[in-house]
């Protein structure tokens, strides 16, 4: 069985922002060693006298040392989720297609009550591990939603899933009216196949994706990089009515 990852505790920024974590003990990069007794500074210098900054790692810090296995929702993606459904410490969501429990965990830091479905057993035991690591709290189920929804009431349904649209069958009796389903798609034929069937039962709210380029500021350069993180996924905001 693999050993849960120990959590990040300081994050080290060194030149051109290249950026180090750490656990325990010393810290060994190219530039040099750092002891662990120095990491309590602020500015820290490796015996070769290069200098870093060091800082604390916060919720952030850790999701980037996860344990993936398969495909990760990028925080592009994530931010413009929780921006568009309703979301407070009382939302009952039900998310399916937990992966390495990525969005589970950013849900459950806000929602109390937070359930996920995954019916790859490895891929569910990665989530598991990942849930230690991060700190958060959530419901994991080995669980094909395609066969039905055990929960009620629920407020909103994420969905990475290849087939979303055999989901929607079992909405009547599970979302909320009102209530908010998003799915996580690759490919434009996946969003055509659901957004076609879920207008029987759903009002369309958003198809998008999310496009991100950073910006260079070292003057005299001032310009956009010249490579971005482009397509990830369409991002699909449906309510039921």
């Amino acid at each position: 069985m693999a050993k849960i990852r120990k959590p990040v505790k300081k994050v080290l920024y060194g030149e051109e922002e290249r950026k180090f974590y750490w656990s325990e003990g010393d810290v060994h990069i190219q530039s040099g060693v750092i002891k662990e007794k120095d990491l309590k500074n602020s500015k820290v210098k490796t015996h070769l006298g290069k200098e870093l900054i060091c800082m604390p790692a916060n919720f952030i810090d850790q999701t980037e040392r996860i344990e993936r296995g398969p495909a990760v929702i990028r925080l592009k993606d994530i931010g413009i989720i929780l921006g568009n459904i309703p979301l407070d410490a009382k939302t009952k969501i039900l998310d399916a297609g937990a992966g390495c429990g990525m969005l589970a965990a950013f849900l459950a830091r806000t929602s109390k009550n937070v359930t996920s479905y995954e019916n790859n057993e490895i891929h569910l035991e990665i989530a598991k591990r990942n849930m230690q690591l991060l700190g958060v709290k959530y419901k994991l189920k080995k669980k094909d939603i395609y066969e039905g929804i055990e929960e009620k009431n629920l407020d909103v349904i994420t969905l990475d899933l290849p087939e979303p649209w055999r989901v929607l069958p079992h909405i009547e009796t599970t979302l909320k009216v009102g209530g908010s389903i998003v799915a996580f798609l690759p490919h434009i034929s996946q969003v055509e196949r659901l957004v076609t069937e879920a207008k029987k039962t759903c009002i369309v709210v958003k198809v998008c994706e999310v496009i991100e380029r950073e910006w260079i500021v070292d003057p005299p350069r001032l310009r956009p990089n010249h490579q971005g993180l482009m397509h990830t996924a369409f991002l699909v905001f449906l309510r039921r009515y």
